[in-house]
């Protein structure tokens, strides 16, 4: 089964993709969270870092630019600086904004998140600030969006809506979308609002509602998989939908076909660090296979796989055709090794974290039988950063260290035990004698190595000082030694 989602990801071609709804402009501010303020019982941020990134529709197409779609984009920004942000990106993205106009009535939507870290790590969201109007376009405006849209379907290979309740998604720029594109033959697929009243997306060819959502359209508390299958049977029916699909989360997605197809596509358990994007990630992969011909089973499956790789990243993160294809070809790690990466892989992991404040701590050693002074130095490590790698020596460094009659436990059976520490977050494995190469790839915030070492006899300590880290010297815990115990038992 998954030779045939391969032979999809290498044939889905470069479709053209509409993607129609609200647009949006995500912003982040980092900084610490330094102190009370004197002016009033508030916290007082100190901020140091500040990003922007696209968000809603906006990045519905994002999504679908890196898996090779030709993108156009319909919707509404401000006339204001934001709104050139969002126009300025898109067209260094390549996605074709023919169809985007401005409305001086209203403010681009933009949402602000403001991010602080306790004792310079340990990031947490403090408030959101949200610039919008959620009012229905006004009728001059939605006119002007109804004829863009009907312009850019005549070039459509499929239309998807991505439906955020800002106002852009009025029934009228609906009926009209919908209308033309069954004219033409082409599939319409909404990503609809958390709403009770669905009939705006009447006509539809599917939707892909989550759990909470078709529960609030259908009036049921989808506790089971036999509700959820009812509730997109209901759905189907009611809105005249070739499909409607409910998303599950770690269950995976029901589908209910007019065809009477009622089936559970279940995705396999990923290790979650962020839900966000997932729906957006569904909806742009199901668009692009339905696009290439592909039937609804198939294109549901590789969504779920492309949602599955989505929660495994930090934010709203792209995922790649090549990416996709890795992990149909080569699956899930083995259980328990979740956390071993190569080094390229946990470069893109790291990128994910810092993107967020997220900091970074970093240690290094053989850890050849672990007993409670090496998880004693984990926990003390980990607690300087937000995450803690663990670089890990190979088997062939570990010989040239500690003689030939080590190490007593492989690479992979090291890395199996450490995995299951909570302290521990990444794990690489390393062969040369030392860990410098890591270190400078790495570049962590702080480097962390046990008192019995002196500063100076750390490796690379001086590099990370030389970027404003800082190598922290952690207490080891008394009467505990891996070359002692081996001793013992010899000697037992």
């Amino acid at each position: 089964m998954s030779d045939d989602l391969v032979d999809l990801v290498r044939t889905l071609g470069q479709p053209r993709v509409l993607v129609v709804g609200d647009l949006m402009l995500d912003r982040y501010v980092w900084g610490d969270a330094e102190r009370i303020s004197q002016e009033a019982p508030v916290i007082l941020l100190h901020a140091d870092k500040r990003e922007e990134r696209l968000g809603g529709a906006s990045s519905v197409a994002t999504l679908l630019r890196a898996l090779d779609a030709r993108v156009a984009l319909a919707g509404v920004v401000g006339d204001d600086a934001d709104g050139e942000r969002i126009r300025r990106t898109l067209t260094e993205l390549g996605i074709d904004d023919e169809a985007v106009s401005t409305d001086d009535t209203r403010p681009t939507t933009v949402k602000e998140r403001y991010i602080g870290r306790a004792q310079h790590r340990h990031p947490q969201q403090m408030i959101r600030v949200d610039y919008e109007v959620r009012t229905p376009l006004a009728k001059a405006c939605e006119r002007r969006a109804i004829e863009a849209i009907a312009r850019q379907v005549e070039r459509a290979d499929i239309v998807l809506i991505s439906d955020y309740d800002k106002g852009v998604c009025t029934p009228n720029v609906l009926a009209s979308t919908i209308a033309t594109a069954r004219a033409r033959g082409i599939r319409i697929v909404a990503d609809p609002i958390r709403g009770r009243d669905y009939r705006k997306y009447h006509g539809c060819s599917a939707i892909t509602p989550n759990r909470l959502e078709a529960g609030l359209a259908t009036g049921r508390v989808l506790h089971d998989v036999e509700a959820a299958m009812q509730s997109a049977a209901q759905l189907r029916e009611s809105l005249d939908l070739e499909a409607a699909i409910v998303t599950l989360d770690k269950e995976g997605m029901a589908l209910a076909h007019v065809d009477g197809r009622a089936e559970l596509f279940p995705t396999r358990p990923r290790q979650v660090y962020d839900i966000t994007g997932a729906g957006d990630m569904v909806l742009a992969v199901l668009g692009m296979a339905l696009a290439a011909g592909a039937d609804y089973a198939p294109a549901i499956r590789l969504a779920n796989i492309a949602g599955g790789l989505e929660v495994e990243k930090i934010g709203v993160a792209i995922v790649t055709r090549d990416e996709i294809v890795r992990d149909l070809l080569h699956g899930a790690p083995e259980a328990g090794l979740e956390k071993l990466h190569s080094l390229q892989s946990l470069m893109l992991e790291l990128q994910k974290r810092r993107s967020l404040g997220q900091r970074v701590a970093f240690t290094n050693g053989c850890f050849d039988i672990m007993h409670a002074g090496h998880v004693q130095y984990l926990r003390e490590a980990r607690d300087q950063a937000d995450l803690l790698v663990v670089g890990l020596n190979g088997d062939g460094s570990v010989r040239a260290l500690k003689g030939p009659t080590r190490p007593i436990n492989t690479a992979e059976a090291r890395a199996f035990v450490l995995a299951g520490l909570q302290a521990v977050d990444y794990l690489v494995v390393f062969d040369e004698p030392t860990p410098r190469s890591l270190i400078e790839a790495i570049r962590p915030d702080v480097l962390v190595k046990g008192a019995d070492y002196r500063r100076e006899e750390v490796v690379g300590a001086d590099f990370v000082e030389s970027y404003g880290g800082r190598v922290h010297l952690a207490p080891l815990r008394e009467g505990h030694s891996t070359t002692r115990l081996v001793q013992r038992l010899s000697a037992a």
